[in-house]
């Protein structure tokens, strides 16, 4: 299952998340999203554990969990939908 991550502080580093959800189970992949010009975190990312009832206990308990100062967000990842081009066809 992949997982959101929202609100987290910008000294938030894939280890940390990794410590944090590994808890609960294996963690496949971690990725903090950041601003393409300056690398800086965008403050959320996403994580994935391939046990759907691993991932819900680590949602369950982790959702609102103080995390340096910060509380943190934690949900079941959206499915993001294609968008469609901006580009006008010829």
């Amino acid at each position: 299952m992949n997982i959101y991550v929202g609100n987290l502080g910008f000294d938030v580093d894939e280890k940390d998340l990794e410590k944090l959800f590994s808890e609960f189970g294996t963690v496949s992949e971690i990725k903090i999203i950041t601003e393409g010009f300056s690398g800086r975190s965008k403050g959320f990312g996403f994580v994935e554990i391939p046990d759907n009832s691993e991932a819900d206990k680590a949602i369950k308990a982790l959702n609102g969990f103080m995390l340096k100062e910060r509380s943190i967000k934690v949900n079941q990842a959206e499915v993001r939908k294609k968008q469609k081009s901006r580009r006008p066809r010829f």
